[in-house]
């Protein structure tokens, strides 16, 4: 039933990644010169600490050094219960990309399809969510304490 799991979890994530990929691919000219923003949230089948760690690690091994990755950020859900936060994960992955055919190639490379592999079977579900989007620079005198 495990096995059964993770080749299902496997395909979902391969699928979703192809499906970006199609978007990539067929993207207009203004959508381009904006940033892309890929964030994806992961359940775990047994959210051990060991699990969260062990995905953690992957990410940072095989996902962090790419070209047109401009933020790359992994951790475990907030503790801390806010009103109307979304708590269906245990992992986050968030990344922005210089632009969407950053994101194509990235989504390409041998450590992504390394860190599919390698990592699969700890998923229970997995979401990804992708926007465009433009930096604003806040200056530090106005940026919320």
């Amino acid at each position: 039933m495990k096995k059964l799991i993770a080749a299902l979890a496997l395909s979902m994530f391969t699928l979703s990644a192809a499906i970006a990929w199609q978007g990539v691919a067929k993207s207009d000219d203004a959508k381009a010169s904006k940033n892309l923003s890929h964030n994806i949230y992961f359940s775990l089948a047994d959210p051990t600490p060991e699990n969260k760690q062990k995905l953690i690690d992957a990410c940072n091994k095989y996902l962090a050094p790419h070209p047109g990755v401009l933020y790359f950020a992994t951790g475990t859900i907030c503790e801390e219960k806010g009103m109307f936060a979304d708590r269906d994960y245990d992992v986050a992955l968030v990344m922005t990309f210089k632009d969407r055919k950053a994101l194509g190639v990235y989504a390409r490379t041998p450590e992504h399809q390394r860190f599919i592999a390698e990592t699969t079977p700890l998923f229970k579900k997995v979401r990804i969510f992708d926007a465009d989007v433009t930096r604003v620079a806040v200056p530090d005198d106005k940026a919320p304490n």
